[in-house]
């Protein structure tokens, strides 16, 4: 049996958002959706997880969850067999964003959760298509049922995440790079940028997606990561 298979959710997500992936999965998988809901910083987060992980276990972030997914692979590449980054950034927080967000943070605390996650992930940053509207409904219910807190700390932990390129680097596990073709939040273009600076890293691009593909695309992404888990592993 392969390892196990930890999931991290990306920003105001629950285990929602990989419910295709799951029910497909765990036939044969010990699968396993870990809270980042945890810490004002994305090091504490990581830090916390670690302690509640498996000792080995294969790694795929979305979003947030995948810079978490990173952190954990910082303090702990002995621990991650495989890793999986979807829609998401090695890149440290910019003063720009830092603003940006310190708004949402404003917006939020006053009782516009929903109207914040629509500036998050506006309906552009989906694909086009029939599922836009029903994919966009789940995320602003897992919004509202992870409540206000929750995101106050998730915006700090993305205002203060740091740069994670050197990481990248030394990865030598089997590394999938996985992006929406219509994601206009972590585009394409840096998804190939990061995907060149992994040893082991192959890029997949999902058509017909944008940067939420688990719920967009499911199918075309359970088969990723199938061929993902099925990787040999390599020496580290």
């Amino acid at each position: 049996m392969a390892e196990p298979l930890v999931l991290l959710p990306g920003l105001m997500c629950d285990a929602r958002v990989f419910w295709p992936q799951i029910a497909e999965l765990s036939a044969t998988l010990a699968v396993t959706v870990a809270p980042i809901t945890q810490g004002e910083r994305i090091d504490e987060i990581a830090s916390g997880l670690l302690d509640l992980l498996p000792q080995k276990f294969a790694l795929a972030g979305l979003g947030l969850g995948g810079m978490v997914a990173l952190e954990i692979v910082r303090r702990a590449p002995d621990r991650v067999t495989r890793l999986a980054l979807m829609d998401t950034s090695p890149l440290a927080g910019t003063p720009q964003g830092s603003a940006m967000r310190e708004l949402l943070i404003v917006k939020a605390k006053s009782g516009r959760l929903a109207d914040v996650m629509r500036e998050e992930v506006p309906l552009t940053a989906l694909a086009q298509g029939p599922s836009r509207a029903a994919v966009m409904d789940i995320l602003l219910d897992m919004a509202d049922t992870l409540g206000v807190e929750v995101y106050l700390k998730q915006a700090r932990a993305l205002q203060r995440c740091r740069d994670q390129q050197a990481v990248l680097r030394k990865l030598r596990c089997p590394t999938l790079v996985m992006c929406g073709a219509s994601d206009t939040i972590n585009t394409v273009k840096r998804h190939s940028f990061m995907a060149e600076l992994i040893p082991s890293g192959s890029l997949q691009v999902i058509e017909g997606a944008g940067h939420i593909p688990t719920l967009e695309q499911p199918e075309a992404v359970t088969d990723a990561l199938i061929h993902w888990m099925r990787q040999p592993y390599v020496l580290q």
